[in-house]
């Protein structure tokens, strides 16, 4: 086989694999994403949203990093003895089933993000690279929202503020 051959053989190949890598990078959708602070001075927040995996496997997030906040962690809230919610770091992540979705929510699961840099305030946007352990990364500008309501179901009235992290070490 000549080099010539070679060169073109190599190149079909890497056109048929490029459409399978590129259609496992489009099969995670993020959509309504948004997030809070309790105060513009406040040094942890939130951010919200639904994934959707069109794929017919699971897939899991299993990462958030930004670049305002000095951490960044997957969370979820639990109810601890006497009824009191507890957040708690999830280092496992979320599983998104296959063809499926899974919303993170103000009472749910959601992004932590602990030590902020800057205040953040209404209409700001913030960085936010999402890491799955098979659609890889998803980055995305998350606009703060400081004014959309809790939605129906979340823990009753449940609001996520800075008291709901008194527990936590901000770092």
């Amino acid at each position: 086989m000549s080099v010539k051959s070679l060169a073109l053989t190599a190149g079909l190949l890497a056109a048929l694999i490029t459409p399978a890598w590129a259609e496992t990078t489009k099969s995670i959708t993020i959509e309504d994403a948004y997030a809070r602070v309790s105060s513009p001075n406040a040094k942890v927040g939130a951010i919200f949203f639904e994934i959707e995996n069109t794929r017919d496997v699971a897939d899991r997030l299993i990462d958030a990093k930004s670049e305002v906040a000095a951490r960044v962690e997957l969370h979820t809230h639990k109810e601890a003895e006497g009824g009191v919610m507890q957040m708690l770091h999830v280092p496992e992540g979320f599983v998104i089933p296959a063809e499926g979705h899974h919303h993170l929510k103000r009472g749910g699961d959601h992004v932590m993000l602990m030590g902020l840099h800057q205040g953040l305030k209404d209409g700001d946007l913030v960085p936010l690279t999402l890491v799955f352990e098979n659609a890889g990364e998803i980055t995305l500008d998350v606009a703060v929202d400081l004014n959309r309501a809790p939605e129906a179901g979340a823990h009753g009235s449940h609001s996520h503020s800075a008291d709901d992290h008194k527990g936590h070490k901000h770092d």
